[in-house]
């Protein structure tokens, strides 16, 4: 071959070398496993620490001074209406009532004499043997003698109920909280001596930020215990403190427990959950459904028909182990729920399976947590 004709087909060799036949997939409906997407109200929890207090508690004291002799009960003792808790030396007390005793003996008697001379000093007037200024000095001193009597008797009253002071006895069934004196102690009128916490329904304080007191009202409470974890209990919330705390800037707010458990103690730990409704409706999907090729969250839905992909942006609310709580999709709508990754929008897919919405917390949506 002469050797100009060999050069020119080189190149035509060399271009039938090169060319390579374009791969061909075949784009056959694959199988997909698919959800149904069921909208349901939201909610968003918050949750917040708070202890258990009593509805109501008071320092107890003495309405009289004294030293206290006994003390019957101890810290954390639970105590019935009426029972004795302290007493006072009580010498000086009844010492005080003897006095006022005497002080009325004396009243009676004045009162007596001063009446009986009233009474001469009238028939003798009506004779015209005393005088009328006479028989009126008479008749007043017989008056002022039945006040001083009356002035005594409250005054024996006085120093007997003094007496009775000194005997501290419980308001109301309840807990003693606080042991403030001992015996031996010499307190003044007034000063606590124990506090007492009321046996009526025990209650969560909590402390709230300002920013969540305007959704309050229309929020569903439940609390659980740190001694109970697994117990969920209904709480009602019962008041709102009118100032916020002057250091932490936020506002004590009490919740009662309706049936409260008898292992329930007052200073337990509890969690409260609150549920504030929300305006946009969400769905709760398997945690498998969710994919992210970049531009944030996404799930794959299938047109059944046309069994064409479309990726769909989502609002992720909630992302637990096994599912997810999003908002952005629409009633009916089918969602990949398995092997999004290795989807591509160009696939053609076919519905193999739809599974059951995964269960929730509450059996619905659940919302942010």
């Amino acid at each position: 071959m002469p050797r100009p004709i060999a050069l020119a087909l080189v190149p035509l060799l060399l271009t039938g070398c090169l060319e390579r036949t374009q791969p061909t997939v075949a784009n056959d409906p694959r199988p997909v496993q698919v959800v149904r997407v069921a909208l349901a109200p939201a909610t968003e929890a918050r949750r917040y620490v708070g202890v258990t207090k009593p509805r109501r508690e008071a320092d107890l004291a003495f309405r009289v001074g004294g030293r206290i002799t006994e003390r019957s009960v101890d810290l954390g003792a639970h105590v019935a209406a009426g029972t004795v808790l302290a007493r006072l030396d009580p010498i000086d007390l009844g010492l005080a009532v003897q006095s006022a005793e005497a002080d009325l003996a004396a009243a009676e008697a004045q009162e007596a004499q001063a009446g009986a001379e009233a009474q001469r000093s009238r028939a003798l007037v009506a004779l015209g043997h005393v005088t009328a200024s006479a028989d009126d000095t008479a008749q007043a001193n017989a008056r002022s003698g039945r006040q001083k009597v009356i002035a005594a008797r409250a005054a024996v009253t006085l120093a007997r109920n003094r007496l009775d002071y000194a005997v501290l006895r419980a308001p109301a069934d309840g807990v003693v909280t606080a042991v403030i004196a001992d015996p031996g102690t010499v307190v003044a009128e007034g000063a606590p001596v124990l506090r007492l916490a009321t046996a009526a329904t025990p209650e969560i304080e909590i402390n709230l930020p300002e920013a969540a007191l305007p959704t309050l009202e229309r929020a569903t409470a439940t609390a659980s215990f740190w001694a109970q974890p697994d117990t969920l209990l209904p709480v009602h919330m019962r008041e709102v403190a009118a100032q916020a705390d002057g250091k932490l800037r936020t506002y004590a707010v009490r919740f009662t427990i309706a049936d409260p458990p008898p292992w329930i103690a007052l200073g337990m730990t509890a969690t409260v959950k609150l549920d504030l409704p929300g305006d946009t409706p969400v769905a709760t999907l398997p945690a498998a459904a969710i994919a992210d090729r970049g531009a944030g969250p996404m799930v794959w839905t299938v047109n059944a028909q046309s069994g064409r992909l479309t990726a769909q942006t989502i609002d992720l609310r909630v992302l637990r182990q096994s599912t997810a709580v999003v908002a952005g999709l629409s009633e009916g709508q089918l969602v990949v729920s398995l092997g999004t990754q290795k989807l591509d929008p160009a696939a053609l897919v076919r519905v193999a399976e739809t599974v059951p919405l995964p269960p929730t917390d509450a059996g619905q949506p659940a919302a942010r947590e």
